[in-house]
């Protein structure tokens, strides 16, 4: 069996500089005061202990894995692979990075900008090549979202690609705002309980996905991605569509943040905390038997005062 990866989510590492493929000039983070510094460091580590905790908690990572590291060019996916490159220096096994983007092909995606910002940091990477923009405009009906079917579009395309490089685990950069959204997306618009799961095996059984991030607020992902000048390519696809059901309820949420502070970090506790006796699906709970349950422990009751009255 082998051995999961512990990290020591406090072990000290030095600050990540600003990406070396920077425009001339100060980068954020290279503009920041003393207090500015020691703040970025303290988000830094924040952002690097719940990594390493959501790595730990759900065994994501195992000596000797090589972790294809999906890169859209967002602020999500850097930073997840720079929080891995950061936590590799000091992690207890071995395991290694690659990253991989998909080129869907939307006009105007600036081809040069991945390779170079990879190149300049010293990670191995590949671009893969799929015209999937053109099955998703082609498919998509005028005025629905293109989001559904380019998702799994990309999915299928990254996975089957996972096992041509050899890639043990796929990482995907979704945090935890991310899985609170789809969780009330399934539940409006699906008819389902059902999130996003920090570490899952795919349907066909071929590969493992993690979500190093699951415990990550995407404030901070948003700040530290800033900070470190990260080159954004933006979705042209779809983020300009109005009234994403995503978005909305994106929205609906942050709301109720700043209605009821620690509301999210309360739902997100939820997740992982489910008492199907509570609820009702049948597959996951046997109500059928609880009178068959509640037999037994009559006479269990009965067995124990018998006992009792005979000693």
């Amino acid at each position: 069996m082998q051995d999961a990866l512990i990290f020591d989510p406090l072990a000290a590492a030095p600050a990540t500089e600003a990406h070396a493929g920077a425009q001339a000039g100060a980068s954020p983070l290279e503009a920041l005061d003393a207090k500015g510094r020691r703040e970025f460091n303290k988000l830094q580590k924040r952002l690097r202990r719940q990594v390493g905790n959501a790595i730990v908690d759900y065994g994501m990572i195992h000596e000797g894995d090589r972790i294809m590291v999906c890169l859209s060019g967002g602020k999500d996916s850097y930073t997840l692979l720079e929080i891995l490159r950061n936590l590799q220096r000091n992690a207890p096994v071995s395991f290694s990075l690659v990253a991989v983007n998909l080129d869907q092909k939307q006009p105007g995606f600036p081809e040069h900008v991945l390779p170079e910002y990879l190149e300049s940091i010293g990670v191995e990477y590949y671009i893969l090549e799929r015209d999937t923009y053109s099955v998703v405009k082609e498919k998509t009906p005028e005025g629905k979202t293109t989001c559904a079917l380019c998702s799994r579009l990309r999915r299928g395309s990254l996975y089957g690609f996972a096992e041509e490089i050899g890639a043990t685990k796929v990482a995907l950069g979704h945090h935890r705002e991310d899985i609170l959204e789809t969780l009330f997306l399934n539940m409006f618009y699906g008819g389902s309980l059902k999130a996003m799961p920090p570490k899952l095996l795919s349907d066909d059984g071929k590969n493992i996905v993690i979500r190093p991030l699951a415990y990550c607020r995407e404030a901070d992902i948003a700040e530290f991605a800033r900070l470190m000048d990260f080159p954004i390519i933006p979705c042209n696809l779809c983020g300009s569509q109005p009234n994403l059901q995503r978005q909305v309820v994106k929205e609906m949420l942050a709301e109720w943040e700043r209605k009821h502070p620690g509301r999210i970090e309360s739902m997100f506790k939820a997740v992982s905390n489910v008492a199907p006796s509570q609820l009702a699906d049948r597959e996951l709970f046997d109500f059928e038997g609880l009178e068959a349950k509640q037999a037994r422990r009559r006479e269990r009751r009965i067995d124990a005062l018998d006992v009792s009255h005979d000693s």
